[in-house]
Formats: structure tokens, C-alpha cells, sequence
């Protein structure tokens, strides 16, 4: 693992929307400086309309993503799962030969490219228990996709297989419809 490289980020999962607050705070805190002062003749006006949403970043427009594609998972086996981290990491720090034909039931992969993995329970450095945690990777998932319909698409594939190994049951048990 590398020193260097930042922790991955959990993503929130205590709201029943994809939101991170409540929708008014949302849209308080996107919108929280909407004026500004050009050559000192103070304030004209706002610079975007209250309806219009800021710029959202990548990280953030993904991690809603994961959200809207777990909603439905959490939904469905809230009990199951109420011990469980979902964490988006931009790249795999795993060192996975490239010769590698099979791959851990735990990593979901497209060939020897980790898209996302389960990492169980365990102990941390510190002697203090740690949950159970899925984690997704970023950009291997964005430069396989080319809008959002297949985001979804794949985010919901890689989270229901996860989702199954971390819960021990066949991914068509989750969903029918799921294909290999």
C-alpha cells in the first residue's frame, strides 16, 4: 500500500436520497456566494439563478452515482447491511500481477483490473476493530463507461456482486437479471 496516497473516502450512507444533507442545506450550501463585486461598484446581482446547480466535480457527480446505485441494494437488505461501509477510492492499491486469470471472490474485476473490492472486518494497526467495507475504484470504472446510463450500468453490476460475496449468496439471488 502506498504511504503517499490518500485514504479512500466513505461515502455517506445514513440519508435515504443520494444527498448529503437535507435538500434545503443542499442547495444553501451550492449556493452560498452568488454575488460578487466587479471594479468596485458593489454588488450587481446574482451569478447564477437559484434553480441552476454549481459546478459539480467528478468526485462528487461518482459518488452520487455509487449512491443512486446502492440505494436500491441498501434498500433491499438494510438489515444485512447495516454493518457495512461503502468507500469510493480514486485507483486499486493492490499489486495484482498482470498474468493473473483468476482473481479473489472478494475483487470484482474486468480482466486483471480491479473495479472494486470487499474487504471483511478485521483489526486495525492500532488494536481497534474495523467494518466491513466495500470499496470502489474510480477511474477504472470511468474510463470504461461513456455516459451516464452506462455508469449506472456498471456501478450496479460491480455493487451487486460485491454486495453478494459480502453477504455470501449468488449475485442472482440479489438480482435476477444479473449477467457475468
Amino acid at each position: 500500500m502506498n504511504s503517499h496516497a490518500p485514504p479512500p473516502r466513505v461515502v455517506p450512507l445514513g440519508a435515504p436520497t443520494p444527498l448529503c444533507c437535507s435538500p434545503g442545506l443542499e442547495s444553501t450550501l451550492m449556493h452560498s456566494r452568488t454575488f460578487r463585486d466587479r471594479h468596485g461598484r458593489g454588488l450587481r446581482g446574482p451569478l447564477l439563478p437559484t434553480a441552476v446547480p454549481r459546478h459539480a466535480s467528478r468526485r462528487k457527480a461518482f459518488d452520487r452515482a455509487v449512491l443512486e446505485a446502492y440505494g436500491p441494494l441498501y434498500a433491499a437488505y438494510r438489515k444485512e447491511l447495516a454493518n457495512l461501509d461503502v468507500a469510493v477510492d480514486t485507483v486499486p492499491r493492490m499489486r495484482l500481477s498482470a498474468d493473473m486469470t483468476i482473481l479473489p471472490d472478494e475483487i470484482t474485476a474486468d480482466g486483471p483490473v480491479p473495479l472494486g473490492r470487499v474487504i471483511p472486518p478485521a483489526i486495525d494497526p492500532q488494536g481497534n476493530p474495523t467494518r466491513a467495507r466495500i470499496v470502489i475504484f474510480r477511474m477504472p470504472i470511468e474510463q470504461r463507461v461513456t455516459n451516464k446510463a452506462e455508469r449506472h450500468e456498471l456501478l450496479t453490476h460491480v455493487l451487486t456482486s460485491l454486495v453478494a460475496n459480502y453477504l455470501n449468496v449468488e449475485p442472482h439471488d440479489i438480482d435476477p437479471g444479473f449477467q457475468y
